[in-house]
């Protein structure tokens, strides 16, 4: 079933239990549903001829869920985008959705026969512009099938009932926090929204209140959480059943200082793309051994390392096109990720960093996530990004760009270096800066840094 259809049953199955809590608002499922067909009279009212997408602002809250289900019951594509998109970026998407798909030329209903018409599992249900690292976003296209089968695995591997209480402070017009919101509503749970994590107070009272058992955020979340409460999130330990991280890197410090925090509480860490959401999964206290990687494949899922250590994704939760037909490399089934990577003997996937951010220097390949997490674990370093830069001799070096929080002993840092990496690993150039640059996610933008 497509997940507006299993919001549908749930409605049936238990009409009255509470669906989704935004500040002063409470949904049941019986409500939850009668809001969406309700929506849909005025699409109906407002568009006779039917409407194919729907491009619009994320906005927090429950009218958001509404709408975004709604469209889909519709058989409308929901093109959810940032709040703060600029304007010029709004306009360009608007043009291209208008240019490449075309209008409807049919009245559309929800209802047949006194009977619901649900979308059928092949259409397409979003269309996700992403947030990569380099150059401008992509339209990824994704069907209900793509979108069930992602909520499927995660459901799966975290282990979400209907008996889970998640708060969402995760943007919902994003890949991460939309498939929260999916997750949930799909199994009988409770989403309670919120704006963002700005207002750590905020998410502590709401845990607190509404008997959160789940909660989601990505590691830059985290940090900030923990910078301005300390290890106040320990309160929870027998309350939170689940966590999920991801869209970054974090370090292995910082999952045992969670492990330690919340020892309780199964914390899950994700790696995919918006293309290929949740494609493995890693359990901090079942992978133990293995905290530097990025998990295991999640069920239905196969991972293949291509030539030059190309990361290769097969399975139901895969896109098949972008928006604008813009090439996406597939080869014998497998998407090709852009992102490089390899496989222990025990199956763990551990990133090794971009394609295009690999570092060849003088034909030996240098990954700058490796190099990053050595610079990372030196006491003076808050966080670095590694990017190539021209040489004449070896054609790339390696430089680095780091923050720092005392001032930095540069003999003690080449010692350090000298006794952890290769020689021609070592950075021949250190920049300090205030701050790295990042996607919205966290993700490091080392092209823009090069």
């Amino acid at each position: 079933m497509t997940i507006v259809e299993r919001i549908y049953q749930n409605s049936l199955n238990f009409p009255n239990k509470i669906a989704i809590v935004c500040n002063d608002t409470v949904l049941s499922y019986k409500t939850l549903w009668q809001n969406i067909v309700s929506c849909c009279r005025d699409f109906e009212f407002m568009f006779p001829k039917g409407i194919n997408y729907c491009l619009f602002k994320n906005s927090q809250n429950d009218s958001f869920a509404i709408k975004y289900f709604a469209n889909h019951l519709f058989k409308t594509i929901n093109v959810p985008v940032d709040n703060d998109i600029s304007d010029d970026n709004y306009s360009e998407i608007a043009d291209s959705l208008d240019s490449l798909i075309p209008p409807s030329t049919e009245h559309k209903s929800i209802f047949a026969d006194n009977n619901i018409l649900f979308p059928d599992d092949n259409a397409t249900a979003d269309i996700m512009f992403t947030t990569g690292t380099t150059g401008k976003p992509k339209g990824v296209v994704l069907t209900h099938n793509n979108i069930c089968a992602s909520t499927d695995n995660i459901n799966a591997f975290v282990g979400n009932t209907a008996d889970d209480v998640e708060l969402i402070a995760l943007p919902l017009s994003h890949s991460f926090g939309l498939g929260r919101l999916r997750c949930v509503l799909s199994k009988g749970g409770t989403a309670v929204i919120l704006n963002s994590f700005a207002n750590v107070k905020k998410i502590f009272e709401t845990i607190e209140n509404q008997h959160c058992t789940g909660f989601a955020f990505v590691p830059a979340a985290w940090n900030y959480i923990q910078k301005i409460s300390g290890d106040n999130i320990s309160k929870f330990a027998n309350q939170l059943k689940y966590v999920e991280i991801g869209s970054s890197y974090m370090s292995e410090e910082s999952k045992r200082k969670l492990m330690s925090l919340l020892p309780n509480t199964r914390i899950c860490m994700h790696y995919g793309l918006t293309e290929a959401s949740r494609s493995t999964f890693l359990s901090f206290a079942d992978d133990i051994q293995h905290l530097n990687s990025i998990g295991k494949p999640s069920q239905n899922t196969e991972i293949k390392i291509f030539d030059h250590g190309e990361i290769g994704v097969k399975g139901q939760h895969v896109f098949h096109k972008y928006l604008n037909n813009e090439p996406a490399v597939f080869r014998d089934g497998f998407f090709l990720t852009g992102d490089c990577g390899t496989i222990d003997s025990d199956g763990y996937l551990y990133l090794t960093g971009r394609k295009k951010e690999i570092i060849n220097v003088g034909g030996k390949k240098v990954s700058p996530i490796e190099v990053e997490n050595i610079l990372n674990m030196f006491p003076a370093i808050v966080e670095s990004c590694c990017v190539g830069v021209q040489n004449d001799v070896y054609g790339e070096i390696v430089k680095a760009y780091i923050v720092v929080n005392q001032e930095l002993d540069n003999a003690a840092l080449r010692k350090y270096l000298k006794s952890k990496l290769e020689t021609y690993k070592i950075p021949s150039s250190f920049q300090i800066v205030d701050s790295l640059p990042k996607t919205k996610s966290g993700k490091l933008q080392r092209l823009e840094l090069k």
